[in-house]
């Protein structure tokens, strides 16, 4: 059990502990909803909103603030705990991922699959969808569309996103919101694409090319 208002550097956890609950700071209530995890009445269902680091050695000094670095974003190095990752009591397949279009055009793209509660306990699943521009010095895949979905034991349900056109743009060096011609991938599943999170979950986000044009907003 770990209670903190960030993150943290719980390496000797990871490595002795075969699970963690991030309770952040739950208030009054808190360890009733915390015993309710713990004796398998509830099932958890949250995901990092922030990145655990391995060490601060990791982090740019203090007084620099460029993002090179920061944030699932723009990190280089492997998280111990990546944003957008979190434990369930049960486990959730993905089938059925489509577009309704590969070649981005103003109106966006919708994004469609079904997900379903392969376990044994009814839980909650956080839809994901991340998008990665395929160009050198951009970001890492960012996280563009969210949703939660209720499902009981061998439960499915399709889930829907709709992604602007500016989920596939990017800030150039004069702050212009810039969509530039080339390709994009975009991903949908449980929790982010990198590396450690497929390695933590056993499970990889489908990938989806998507043809990108020039324009400027």
């Amino acid at each position: 059990m770990l209670l903190s208002g960030s993150a943290l550097a719980v390496n000797w956890a990871d490595k002795h502990i075969p699970a963690i609950i991030q309770g952040w700071y739950p208030g009054a209530q808190g360890g009733r909803a915390i015993a309710d995890i713990l004796f398998g009445e509830k099932n958890p269902e949250g995901r990092l909103p922030v990145t655990f680091y391995r060490s601060l050695e990791e982090l740019p000094a203090f007084t620099d603030y460029s993002m090179k670095g920061r944030t699932y974003r723009y990190m280089q190095t492997e998280a111990l705990y990546p944003f957008g990752y979190g434990l369930s009591y049960t486990t959730f397949s993905y089938s059925d991922v489509k577009v309704d279009k590969t070649v981005l055009d103003e109106n966006g793209i919708t994004v469609t699959t079904t997900v379903t509660n392969t376990g044994k306990m009814d839980g909650a699943e956080t839809v994901q969808i991340y998008v990665k521009v395929s160009r050198e010095h951009t970001p890492n895949a960012q996280l563009k569309g969210v949703r939660k979905v209720f499902l009981k034991a061998g439960e499915s349900k399709t889930v829907t996103m709709k992604l602007p056109s500016e989920a596939f743009a990017l800030f150039d060096e004069e702050g212009v919101l810039r969509l530039s011609r080339g390709e994009a991938v975009l991903y949908v599943g449980g929790h982010a694409p990198d590396a450690r999170s497929v390695a933590l979950t056993g499970t990889k986000p489908e990938e989806i090319r998507i043809t990108v044009s020039d324009r400027v907003w």
